[in-house]
């Protein structure tokens, strides 16, 4: 269905020199730092904030967006006959733009009732998608991010969970301008299946850089949250919700970040009639000080939670630069008493048996788009095993990139060895490049995992989305592919095809799957770079 518009170049403030935002308070005349940092340096900030930039380098186009404050439910995408198995999730916009990077959560008392969330460039923030019938058709919700004051803000990095005590989703994302440095996660909560959410003006602030007198830290941008919650009842800290983040410190005119370290919130309720009322913790995960990378510097990215069966948190990280895109390894450490502190970190990857893709641009070989090593971490309750993947370019002039598995069934304390899950049917290593997985463990304790995948196309360009299954605690896998068309990433994200999203989604249980992707197949390529939500139909019979 068609929704209402308005020209990008009305609110293509500074044109493209700085990006798209509503008036923002406490604007400066100069960009904020993280707008200068983005076209300074490689990387750092994530590419989903990134993106909203590139967005406004659309000039001279009769594009039309959605008008501010915007909200409506939009037309049920559903499985048609010609193709029962992927359906297109989203609506969208009159032309169609990019939808990307997505995150999925269902209900554990009813897995057929599932939310998903991407960033929709209709608008400045998200499309909310809610399905009741295991995926089969889904209704559509836009929702952008505001202030409690209301000024709307740009929202990056979904993230969604469910909450079994509260018998809620929650939803998290980004508030930030390109005309003033406020910068916020906030999380907004949905107790009716995802058919209504929080207020954007009523969002609970898990952290912000502006203090009470209304001051604020320009030194300091947040970026790429990720949620969790403990849905164990016998936890002393049930229905806990934690919220990670990379906190970048550019101190400098530069904004040249010489710090940004793995943050964490948290609180044990959202109150549902005002979100705002939360009282949110805080704990440094990696400590607040200059390091150049390894274990315990604040050089960090791609911070992922999970809570486990004993009630621990659990938190993997890349050490990355802060400036660059350059990933020097991975790590996991572990809090015992709720987040309040945390133990020791662990390295994941071992010598000789990681690698990172060495284009400082996450650039992998034929395509156009970053692609970054896209970490995922799960927790195996039937096995108490940590699971986690990733991608890995160790043997990449062999076989491009994979995807690699490490399990550990200490909590964190010592972690397997390297091994591919991206393989053919005889176990080798597939052909052609492998990024942005994502794992999840059902009930019964298999494990399934979803990634891109180019090994079908001889020139590696076209993404086609690979699924695979482990019955026996990730010893073996099989992988099949899942999409019923291919598509070119080159067609995607307005003009350049340069963003496609950092990662997939996977939410698995024993009764459905919901694997949920950025697919290009109805692209008509540039100048608008169309994308949109793709599920694949999987429900046990």
């Amino acid at each position: 269905m068609a929704r209402a518009f308005r020209s990008l170049l009305a609110f293509a403030l500074l044109a493209a020199a700085i990006g798209l935002s509503a008036a923002a308070p406490g604007s400066a005349a100069s960009a904020p730092r993280w707008v200068v940092h983005v076209r300074s340096f490689s990387g750092g900030i994530s590419n989903g904030v990134r993106a909203r930039l590139a967005a406004a380098q659309v000039k001279g186009s009769t594009v039309a967006l959605r008008p501010a404050g915007s909200a409506a439910k939009a037309a049920t995408q559903v499985a048609t006959a010609a193709d029962p198995q992927n359906v297109q999730a989203n609506a969208d916009c009159d032309p169609p733009l990019p939808q990307d990077e997505t995150s999925v959560a269902f209900n554990l008392t009813n897995p057929m009732n599932a939310v998903a969330a991407a960033n929709d460039y209709c608008g400045d923030g998200y499309w909310m998608g809610l399905t009741t019938n295991g995926g089969q058709s889904w209704g559509s919700i836009f929702k952008d991010p505001k202030t409690s004051t209301g000024e709307r803000c740009f929202g990056a990095d979904p993230s969604v969970i469910y909450s079994r005590r509260d018998g809620a989703f929650y939803v998290s994302t980004l508030c930030y301008f390109s005309t003033s440095p406020i910068s916020e996660v906030q999380v907004w909560k949905s107790v009716d299946g995802g058919a209504t959410w929080t207020a954007s003006t009523s969002a609970s602030i898990a952290i912000t850089n502006r203090a009470a007198d209304g001051s604020i830290d320009p030194s300091v941008f947040y970026d790429k949250e990720l949620m969790a919650v403990d849905n164990n009842p016998a936890s002393s800290h049930y229905g806990r919700i934690y919220i990670t983040f990379i906190k970048f410190h550019m101190p400098g005119g530069n904004a040249r970040s010489d710090t940004c370290p793995v943050q964490l919130a948290f609180t044990d309720n959202i109150p549902t009639a005002d979100p705002r009322t939360a009282t949110w913790s805080h704990t440094a995960v990696v400590p607040d000080a200059p390091g150049s990378g390894g274990i315990g510097a604040s050089a960090n990215q791609w911070a992922l939670p999970v809570v486990d069966t004993a009630g621990g948190l659990d938190v993997s990280y890349a050490s990355e630069d802060c400036n660059t895109g350059f990933d020097r390894g991975m790590f996991f450490t572990r809090s015992t008493n709720g987040g309040a502190t945390f133990q020791a970190p662990v390295r994941i990857d071992k010598a000789g048996q990681f690698a990172d893709n060495p284009n400082r641009q996450d650039k992998l070989p034929a395509k156009s788009p970053r692609l970054p090593i896209s970490p995922s971490l799960a927790f195996d309750p039937t096995r108490n095993r940590l699971v986690y993947v990733y991608q890995n370019n160790v043997d990449r002039t062999v076989s491009g990139a994979d995807i690699s598995l490490q399990t550990s069934s200490d909590f964190g304390s010592t972690w397997s060895n390297a091994k591919p899950i991206s393989i053919t049917g005889t176990g080798t290593a597939a052909s052609g490049d492998q990024f942005f997985p994502w794992i999840a463990v059902d009930e019964s304790g298999r494990y399934h995992a979803i990634w891109f995948d180019t090994r079908n196309d001889p020139a590696n360009r076209l993404i086609e989305t690979f699924q695979a299954l482990s019955t026996d605690g990730g010893a073996t896998w099989t992988n099949s592919n899942i999409s019923t068309v291919a598509w070119d990433p080159h067609d995607g994200f307005f003009a350049n095809g340069s963003f496609i999203g950092d990662y997939n989604g996977l939410a698995a249980s024993d009764e459905v799957l919901y694997p949920v992707w950025t697919d290009g197949r109805t692209s008509g390529g540039p100048p608008l770079g169309q994308t949109d939500i793709f599920v694949n139909v999987e429900i046990t019979e």
